[in-house]
């Protein structure tokens, strides 16, 4: 039987070592190596760089899908609003989908970026009533989210003097600026 511990070797030069413990005839008998230290401190550092990578989307019920999308159907209209996010007010485009989830009973990210970080890459081919999708209109970063209504279409607040609508993912303006879907 044996385990790896590491310890740090106070009294004399403060450095850490990696012992590996034994049992030899009942006595515990510790046994140190260069070779084990380098590699056991190079995978804990590795680990440290690692990212976790994004975590499957939960899985929302079809009742729930179709409820969020009810919901920011019942926006069609309603004006854009930079940093809105009711229909009194009016809406900016994350603040819609921000909405649409709430009233469902879900609790997401408040804006474009964080809605972006948070949600689980989707393909275009692989999109599903109720996912996210991604445009980057100034073509250096992300800056605008719609809800995927199925058949190219998504549900928007586009811009100042508009009001949310529903666009076709293949028209050009939106074909060439489309980063991405999400699952949240």
């Amino acid at each position: 039987m044996f385990y790896i511990e590491i310890k740090q070797n106070w009294p004399h030069n403060g450095a850490f070592r990696l012992y590996l413990q034994t049992m030899n005839n009942g006595r515990k008998s510790y046994k140190t190596s260069i070779f084990l230290t380098i590699i056991s401190i190079s995978l804990l550092l590795l680990s440290g760089c690692s990212s976790p990578g994004k975590i499957s989307p939960k899985a929302y019920s079809y009742t729930q899908q179709q409820q969020i999308i009810a919901i920011a159907k019942a926006q069609l209209g309603k004006p854009y609003r930079y940093g809105g996010k009711s229909p009194r007010t009016g809406f900016d485009c994350s603040g819609l989908i921000n909405f649409s989830y709430k009233k469902a009973g879900l609790k997401i990210p408040r804006t474009t970026i964080q809605l972006y970080r948070e949600a689980y890459p989707i393909k275009r081919s692989q999109l599903k009533k109720g996912d996210l999708v991604f445009f980057k209109i100034n073509k250096r970063k992300i800056s605008h989210v719609g809800l995927y209504l199925g058949n190219n279409k998504f549900i928007h607040a586009p811009s100042s003097g508009k009001r949310v609508k529903i666009a076709n993912m293949n028209d050009k303006y939106w074909r060439v600026r489309f980063t991405r879907g999400g699952r949240i």
